[in-house]
């Protein structure tokens, strides 16, 4: 039986994040592809594999000529936040197959300086045409979407408001141990639940943040492994499922994708759920990470809200440190945070997270991270799991 060619995550960086006013979504995307290749130490003519999504017209075309890439293997995969875990499942497979050697996934948005420009508005719907135009004359919002499927969860299975905001106030306290997090400052489950409500039964600090921000991941073959500067994070598995696009079409308003991606990529991995040391999950409002923390497998259907309580989710002291750089409730959310949850994961991995890094009982690094991203209105999943060399 030949081999299967092993690969591995060797570069990752952010650009600039947080309140960026002064540079464009290309100046963002280039910062961070920099930064992840100086990471890797390795030249950009290794690069024959490009990916990206978000940006352009012809994306990642116009991305690639900007960056004075000419790739001879692109993906363009659009699924929302689960992007790039998908991309990274393709870039991997591609890898694989011998049709790349190197593939760079990057991303940037200026989401947060654009409506400070006014140069964009908030996203009221995502369009009117195909299966949505059912649902935009109610006035479904993205947001209105995940409150409806958190107020489900919580009729299912008795899911409490301060649980939900659990999971917002360990967030933050995690975000307090990252320097470059947008905020810091610790919240009270309290604190929480007395802010405006934005949809029944989220209130402000129940949704992420506004941000710009970039993010650059490299991935490649295991025989230039030897040519980096860094440790290698291998990619053990992976796993990508959708569901639905109408709200109608939803079987279980309180089962996300998550369930299948995350089946797939612990099985491809051949891993448990329990022998993950760190997890990076999709937070763009919190009941995302609670449920996908039970689609996940790590408690049952019906238990994240008991699950999230006394502190599980924390850097310091938590059984399962969650979304360790504050995630997009506190650190940084530019819009399709998918990459973002792959760069804190191998930066965990590595044992380059400073004050908020991870350790086993034992004192010993993570040996197994993964990242799962969602998309859309728990429409689509990817789920990566990652592991120290």
């Amino acid at each position: 039986m030949v081999a299967r060619r092993k690969v591995a995550v060797v570069g990752v960086a952010l650009s600039d994040c947080g309140r960026v006013a002064d540079a464009t979504p290309y100046a963002l995307h280039a910062q961070a592809a920099r930064r992840a290749l100086a990471d890797a130490g390795l030249d950009r003519s290794l690069v024959d594999g490009f990916a990206s999504a978000g940006l352009g017209t012809l994306a990642p075309v116009e991305v690639a000529e900007y960056l004075g890439l000419r790739p001879t293997w692109v993906d363009s995969t659009s699924v929302g936040g689960s992007t790039w875990e998908v991309m990274a499942a393709h870039a991997a497979d591609a890898i694989v197959a011998g049709h790349a050697r190197a593939v760079l996934l990057v991303y940037g948005s200026t989401a947060r300086a654009d409506v400070r420009a006014g140069r964009r508005t908030a996203t009221l719907s995502f369009g009117t045409r195909g299966p949505l135009q059912f649902e935009v004359p109610y006035g479904h919002t993205l947001i209105a979407k995940y409150a409806m499927a958190a107020r489900r969860h919580m009729i299912e299975y008795g899911t409490t408001i301060e649980q939900l905001a659990e999971v917002a106030v360990q967030a933050r306290a995690n975000a307090g141990l990252n320097p470059e997090a947008m905020f810091r400052t610790p919240i009270t489950v309290d604190e929480v639940l007395a802010g405006p409500v934005i949809a029944d039964p989220f209130t402000k600090l129940h949704c992420c943040v506004r941000s710009d921000g970039g993010a650059a991941v490299l991935l490649v073959a295991e025989e230039y492994v030897r040519d980096c500067r860094t440790a290698p994070v291998w990619v053990l598995g992976t796993g990508e499922s959708v569901s639905h696009a109408a709200m109608s079409a939803w079987p279980d308003f309180t089962v996300s994708p998550a369930a299948v991606s995350g089946r797939l990529a612990f099985e491809r991995a051949g891993v448990r759920p329990s022998e993950i040391d760190v997890a990076e999950i999709y937070d763009a409002f919190t009941y995302m990470t609670l449920v996908t923390l039970e689609d996940l497998g790590f408690c049952a259907k019906g238990e994240g809200g008991a699950f999230v309580e006394k502190g599980r989710l924390r850097v310091e002291g938590g059984e399962l440190p969650v979304n360790t750089d504050g995630g997009g409730l506190s650190a940084q959310h530019p819009g399709m945070r998918g990459l973002f949850l792959l760069v804190e994961a191998v930066r965990q991995v590595r044992g380059d997270c400073g004050e908020r890094q991870v350790r086993r009982s034992d004192g010993a690094l993570p040996r197994l991270a993964v990242a799962s991203g969602t998309g859309g209105w728990f429409c689509s999943s990817g789920t990566v799991v990652l592991g120290a060399g």
